[in-house]
């Protein structure tokens, strides 16, 4: 394989082209260690220990730090293997290597989250949020219904009570501009008129 050009991308790394297509990114160290020049070859034997242990093993030392730091979906983890210029076969042997020890779990996640998010967040809010982030939406379903019930009409009702409380709400007092108000900023959160009206009537 033809080393075509050899980019530097920080004082350390490099971005190395073979046969004019990006290949993968190395450690300045590295490119003497593999013997890799701007328009030599590179063996198949190097290729392989680059391709096959070297960017594997980092993939999976990066992706271990990255969970250290904070949780992550399978999607996420795997954005940020790529963003980092990981090969695909390196990004997949990582995202398999962190599940087999159960360190990447998106069912996990989705209950971790909405046990989190579900006193401040509706649920149409916290299906959107999980959906983004790449979790199945069954796992999404089952988190919800583990951590909410089976009323989510009831939850969010909950909620736009304590709303309510907060902006202490009496509906004794409040004119009809105040209470048009509230509306309005309760259902810019994400919960329908309908709801925030039903809650509001039975603080009568």
């Amino acid at each position: 394989m033809k080393i075509t050009k050899i980019k530097e991308i920080s004082g350390k790394r490099f971005r190395i082209y073979l046969d004019e297509e990006p290949a993968f990114v190395l450690f300045k160290g590295e490119l003497s260690s593999y013997g890799i020049e701007e328009d030599g070859e590179l063996s198949e034997e190097a290729y392989s220990g680059i391709m096959g242990e070297l960017l594997p093993k980092r993939a999976k030392m990066r992706a271990m730090k990255l969970l250290k730091d904070r949780p992550y979906t399978v999607r996420g983890l795997t954005d940020k293997l790529v963003e980092a210029e990981y090969p695909d076969s390196a990004v997949n042997e990582a995202i398999s290597y962190v599940q087999s020890y159960g360190y990447l779990d998106d069912a996990k996640y989705a209950h971790d989250f909405v046990y989190t998010y579900k006193g401040r967040k509706n649920r149409m809010r916290i299906i959107a949020e999980l959906n983004e982030k790449g979790v199945d939406r069954d796992l999404i379903e089952e988190a919800l219904l583990d951590e909410l019930g089976e009323d989510p009409e009831e939850y969010e009702l909950a909620q736009i009570r304590k709303f309510l409380a907060k902006k202490n709400y009496d509906p004794e007092t409040a004119s009809f501009e105040e209470k048009q108000k509230i509306l309005a900023s309760i259902c810019r959160r994400g919960y329908s008129p309908g709801l925030v009206k039903k809650a509001m009537e039975e603080t009568l």
